[in-house]
């Protein structure tokens, strides 16, 4: 690591931070040292770097104009960590705890202590409360709930990949997910990939398309890695589209497959399992509950799964409007006021 400190007298330090940030900079440095046997950048490096240097009220104004945008992003990316843990919490509650039937059994009748709070409302509460029994049968399990494999909540959806040597195949308007186009962190949603294709390459190869809210995982190489897509798309063959059998539970099936990651990363006792294969599905089980509960769990988590999609949403453009905008106002082509940013003449 390089700490770089700003000379107050030439440059405003959050000018400097949006300068290095900024695509042109970053192209440099990525290029510094192409062909090396390691890439690297090296503290003598930035002698090698130049950036423009604008008015220092210029500078200051586009600083932080851009550290306006890099906390709003930061904003919404903490937002949905919140959201995502949310929907796990209910998750666990309902069908790992199985929390209602328990807070039942321990003799609470408050409807709204039955539900842990999840809403505030009793009415709410009580329509919640009434769809779980007051019981665990011999099996553990809510009465009324049984086990199943994983594979019969599931559909399963196997991808693939157009010949590479046939251009009418690629760089068209349809994504095509790779373990390379997960999300970050808690943004769940994945719009746009790496690399697309035709129509002629769906209907030339194996490559399936799925609809949005499908859930794709990654089933080798980098293993166990989510994500759900925000628009129709394909995938390719090290990955796995995850649907629900029993109707529309889009935020279900996202749950239940990180809930499969996380048994499987505790089976292999922290160490990295290799592959995931149709069999990993059957092998592992998961409780069936009754299709009244996949219903009122689905409008839950769809209310948080939603506002995550549409924070994902916005810094992508957040992100579009910087990459766009940073270059020209370094450069004087569009310049910022105080008000409004107007062309340059």
């Amino acid at each position: 690591m390089v700490a770089i400190r700003a000379d107050p007298k030439r440059v405003y330090p959050a000018y400097l931070f949006a300068a290095l940030r900024s695509p042109e900079v970053q192209f440099d440095i990525g290029n510094m040292h192409v062909g090396t046997l390691i890439p690297h950048f090296k503290k003598g490096d930035f002698d090698k770097l130049s950036i423009p240097l604008p008015p220092p009220a210029q500078q200051r104004i586009i600083g932080d104009w851009h550290l306006a945008i890099e906390s709003k992003i930061d904003l919404n990316r903490r937002m949905n960590e919140t959201l995502e843990a949310m929907a796990q919490a209910i998750f666990r509650d309902w069908f790992v705890d199985f929390g209602p039937v328990r807070r039942k059994m321990a003799g609470a009748t408050d409807p709204v202590a039955i539900m842990g709070g999840l809403t505030p409302d009793p009415t709410r509460a009580a329509e919640l409360a009434a769809l779980f029994s007051d019981a665990l049968g011999d099996d553990d399990l809510p009465v009324g709930w049984s086990d199943a494999p994983l594979s019969a909540h599931l559909q399963i959806i196997g991808g693939g990949t157009p010949k590479t040597n046939v251009p009418e195949f690629w760089d068209g308007d349809i994504p095509w997910f790779s373990v390379v186009d997960t999300p970050p962190g808690s943004d769940v949603f994945v719009f746009d990939t790496e690399k697309s294709i035709t129509p002629e390459g769906v209907a030339g190869s194996s490559a399936r398309l799925i609809a949005a809210g499908t859930t794709i995982i990654s089933a080798r190489g980098t293993v166990g890695n989510l994500a759900m897509a925000a628009r129709e798309m394909t995938f390719n063959q090290s990955c796995y589209a995850l649907q629900s059998s029993r109707g529309d539970h889009a935020c279900f099936v996202y749950l239940l497959a990180a809930h499969a990651v996380e048994q499987l990363r505790a089976m292999a006792h922290g160490s990295v399992f290799s592959t995931i294969t149709r069999q990993t599905f059957d092998a592992m089980s998961f409780p069936t509950a009754p299709s009244t509960v996949l219903s009122a769990v689905e409008s839950l988590l769809r209310t948080l799964f939603d506002r995550v999609k549409a924070a994902v949403d916005e810094n992508r453009t957040l992100a579009e409007t910087r990459d766009y905008l940073l270059p020209r106002l370094m450069s004087g082509e569009v310049r910022v006021g105080d008000a409004a940013l107007e062309i340059a003449a």
